[in-house]
């Protein structure tokens, strides 16, 4: 094999070890929230880098599970939680 070949191999073995590590190693912040929206309710738990992080990525989880369009979705983002617990991980 020529060199330029090993290096293609090395390189593509190398971004998919990143990808997979990036994948297992994803937070460490895990935030449950509960939402109720057009009176339904809901609750998603997200692992997170920060608590921040976390909190916001569970708020659109949940919403996009309660919401159904762009406006729905835009005002269950501004809607408060119901319940909201964050813990390290």
């Amino acid at each position: 094999m020529k060199w330029t070949s090993w290096f293609a191999l090395g390189t593509l073995a190398t971004l998919v070890a990143l990808v997979v590590y990036a994948s297992l190693h994803t937070g460490t912040t895990r935030c449950e929230v509960c939402i109720v929206f057009n009176g339904r309710r809901a609750c998603r738990a997200v692992d997170g880098a920060s608590e921040e992080e976390a909190l916001m990525a569970a708020r659109t989880n949940t919403c996009a599970f309660l919401a159904s369009g762009v406006t729905e979705s835009m005002a269950c983002d501004r809607t408060p939680f119901v319940s909201s617990s964050c813990r390290p991980q």
